[in-house]
């Protein structure tokens, strides 16, 4: 036989034994914590004889078939009891492998490798990394009165930080806004003015990091209750929430205590100003008594609703409350001449 045509059967022969692996052009799009199929085959059934299928990722190895059953306890433990190898199918020409129970660390590109006892071959198959948008929070935090607290909130995304759209702190039972986060820039005027001076995010490079945790200064009685961060971005959102209890009083709040009982305790020398009036006795000691009924309550409260000011932030409120104990002063001791007419009522 002519050496040409030798040639060209010998060529023809190692060309049938070949065979090509195949699997999908495209990446696969995964949902986190639902299930994948990793499609692997060939075209024509091989030889059980000396067959061998290797799963990898990277130098990880997922799964492994030889000497006609499954490897489990050669496998890399993040896949034991989660990647499904069909036995049954391998002499159909099927190496496909299902994934369940999907997390964002299982994206990356895998190899099917199917070797038999002269040549081997492989396909590639890439998992996506899935649309994730999480947010993790702490359960609760306690505090006194005129302390700073930590309310912590991580994110994680398949996005960059600075393309998330909105992130939100906001008090839930009181549906106030405490804090606005757009594109990478807080929104302190979008802030309720309750917290607008109260609250920041800590530095750049934690946000960077996705640590979006809210530091709230000067705790107040009235923070006390449910804080949620909440993530958006198109249709994805997420949210934590972490609850502030367990508030205690400061010591400006038992200042405030003292100055209230004080005002209460010192009426009680409106009885002995009453007798002294009665029987018309002005010496200085009725006068004292009078003078001090006037001035001590006032001023203590006075004082009271100035700390009141101070610890609970209503400045308007601790100024009004403040000045009218100061006009009442005056105005009880411009009433003082007309006592004697209301001595029959």
């Amino acid at each position: 036989m002519d050496r040409t045509v030798l040639f060209l059967l010998s060529a023809l022969i190692i060309n049938c034994d070949g065979f090509r692996v195949l699997g999908p052009s495209d990446p696969l799009s995964i949902q986190l914590g639902g299930s994948v199929m990793l499609p692997c085959c060939v075209e024509t059934p091989l030889p059980m004889d000396e067959l061998e299928v290797e799963w990898k990722r990277t130098d990880t190895l997922v799964h492994l078939w030889q000497n006609g059953q499954s490897e489990p306890e050669s496998q890399n433990q993040d896949y034991r009891e989660r990647a499904h190898f069909f036995s049954e199918e391998v002499k159909h020409g099927n190496f496909s492998l299902l994934l369940t129970n999907v997390t964002s660390k299982d994206a990356g590109v895998y190899r099917c490798v199917v070797y038999t006892g002269k040549e081997s071959n492989e396909a590639s198959i890439e998992i996506k990394e899935p649309d994730h948008l999480i947010v993790t929070g702490g359960h609760a935090v306690s505090a006194h009165a005129g302390e700073d607290v930590t309310l912590n909130c991580s994110i994680k995304s398949h996005l960059p930080l600075e393309q998330i759209e909105q992130i939100e702190w906001r008090k839930v039972d009181e549906s106030i806004l405490v804090l606005l986060y757009e594109y990478g820039e807080v929104l302190t005027e979008s802030s309720d003015e309750r917290y607008r001076d109260r609250v920041e995010l800590f530095s750049n490079e934690e946000v960077q990091k996705g640590n979006f945790s809210l530091r709230l200064k000067n705790v107040r009685t009235e923070d006390k209750g449910l804080f949620m961060c909440v993530a958006f971005h198109e249709d994805l959102s997420a949210n934590a929430t972490v609850e502030v209890q367990q508030l205690g009083f400061s010591s400006l709040h038992y200042g405030i205590f003292f100055l209230c009982f004080v005002a209460l305790g010192s009426l009680l020398l409106s009885f002995s100003a009453f007798i002294y009036v009665k029987n018309n006795n002005y010496s200085r000691r009725s006068l004292a008594i009078q003078c001090t009924l006037v001035v001590l309550p006032n001023m203590a409260l006075f004082f009271a609703f100035i700390l009141w000011g101070v610890v609970e932030g209503f400045l308007a409120e601790a100024v009004t409350c403040s000045a009218l104990n100061l006009v009442r002063i005056i105005f009880l001791f411009w009433a003082a001449p007309y006592l004697e007419e209301f001595l029959g009522y």
